[in-house]
C-alpha cells in the first residue's frame, strides 16, 4: 500500500504543473490508462476468442443435440472442440480479472486513513470540490445533489450514463448481427436467451458502483468503462 501510495503522488506531483489541484485526480485517470494499456494483449485475445466462439456455434450446437441427454459427455466433447480448434472459454474473463487488484488498491488506498502507520495524505487531494476518499452519501449529506461536490458526481453519472447507452446500442448491434444458434429442433441452448437480453443493461450496473465506492475508485471505473466501450467498438468489428 506504501509503494502504490508513492506512485500515485509521484504520478500527481509530475502532473501538478498541468492540473493543479486536481493533480491527483489525473493520476488516477493516467494510471487506469496504464493498467488497460498493459491488459490490451489480452483484451486482444479476449476479441479474437470472442469471433472464434461464435464461429464455434453451429458445432456446438450439433453437440448439444447428440448428446444433451448425457451432460459428462456433452462436456467432454465441448471441451475437445476448444481444444482442437485452439479456443479458450475462459479467454473473454481475462482483461477484468487482471484489472481487479488495481481496482482494490485504489478502493482501499482511498478508504485507509492511515498508510505504513502515517496519516493518508491522499484524502486530502480532491476532485474539484469533492475529495477522492468521500463517496456520494458524503457529497449529498454536505451540500446536496446541487453542492459542489454534488455536481461532480452529477458529471461522473452523466458521463456514465452516456457510455453504457453507447455500450447498450452496441451490444444490441453485435447480439443482431450474431443471433444464437438454436441447440436442435429449432429450440435455443437453455439460459443463452436470458444472457443475450441481460448483457446490454451490465454496462448500466457501473452507475451503482459509482456511487458506493470512493471517488478515487470511481474515477477507475469511469475512465476503465469509457475505455471498454471504445476498445469493443473497435476490436469487435
Amino acid at each position: 500500500m506504501s509503494v502504490f501510495a508513492s506512485l500515485v503522488e509521484r504520478l500527481a506531483d509530475l502532473l501538478q504543473p498541468l492540473f493543479g489541484a486536481t493533480a491527483a485526480a489525473a493520476a488516477i485517470v493516467l494510471f487506469t490508462a496504464l493498467v488497460r494499456l498493459l491488459v490490451l494483449p489480452l483484451s486482444r485475445a479476449a476479441a479474437r476468442g470472442q469471433k472464434a466462439r461464435t464461429a464455434l456455434q453451429p458445432k456446438i450446437a450439433e453437440l448439444r443435440r447428440k448428446h444433451g441427454k448425457n451432460p459428462e459427455k456433452l462436456q467432454r466433447a465441448m471441451l475437445e472442440l476448444h481444444r482442437k480448434e485452439k479456443v479458450s472459454p475462459l479467454s473473454g474473463c481475462l482483461p477484468a480479472l487482471f484489472q481487479l487488484p488495481a481496482f482494490f488498491l485504489l478502493y482501499h488506498l482511498f478508504s485507509s486513513t492511515t498508510i505504513g502507520g502515517r496519516a493518508n495524505e491522499l484524502l486530502t487531494h480532491r476532485l474539484f470540490a469533492a475529495p477522492l476518499g468521500g463517496r456520494w452519501a458524503d457529497a449529498l449529506g454536505e451540500g446536496g445533489m446541487f453542492g459542489g461536490a454534488g455536481l461532480v458526481y452529477a458529471g461522473l453519472f452523466v458521463v456514465v450514463a452516456a457510455v453504457a447507452t453507447f455500450s447498450y446500442r452496441l451490444t444490441k448491434r453485435m447480439t443482431a448481427a450474431q443471433p444464437l444458434v438454436p441447440a436442435g429442433d429449432g429450440e435455443q441452448v437453455p439460459g443463452l436467451a436470458a444472457v443475450g437480453r441481460v448483457m446490454p443493461f451490465l454496462s448500466f450496473f457501473t452507475l451503482v458502483t459509482v456511487a458506493v465506492v470512493p471517488l478515487a475508485a470511481a474515477l477507475y471505473m469511469v475512465t476503465s468503462t469509457t475505455w471498454s466501450a471504445v476498445e469493443r467498438a473497435v476490436l469487435y468489428r
